[in-house]
């Protein structure tokens, strides 16, 4: 199957343009970073590593700590622990009185208590 010369034209024309156009605007938006530093603005300044350390490590590490403890301060004023886990030996969903209320099995074809799995 062959393509037909006007499609192919066609095609190209499209693309070219498409190349174009994000060339454009890729030159237009260069524009504003050659601008000239406006009067009366101070010289051009060096920031240190501390300061930059500060703005790039702390101030979010510092945000996402109080994030972290107002997540966290309604289970603390309710008396839980920070890590949320249950308490050792909780059966979530379970029997109340733990293992005792389950079936036991019958004998060897019954299927309570378990998933029934064979060997």
């Amino acid at each position: 199957m062959t393509t037909p010369p006007q499609s192919i034209v066609r095609r190209a024309a499209v693309t070219t343009g498409a190349l174009v156009a994000v060339a454009a605007c890729v030159v237009a938006g260069a524009g504003p970073a050659s601008a000239d530093v406006p009067a009366g603005w101070a010289p051009e300044t060096h920031m240190s590593w501390g300061h930059l350390l500060v703005i790039c490590v702390a101030i979010p590490v510092g945000v996402g700590v109080i994030i972290s403890l107002l997540a966290a301060l309604p289970g603390l004023l309710k008396g839980e622990s920070l890590t949320g886990a249950a308490p050792a030996g909780e059966w979530l969903g379970g029997p109340r009185k733990g293992t005792a209320e389950l079936a036991a099995p019958d004998g060897e074809t019954s299927e309570a208590g378990g998933a029934s799995a064979k060997w």
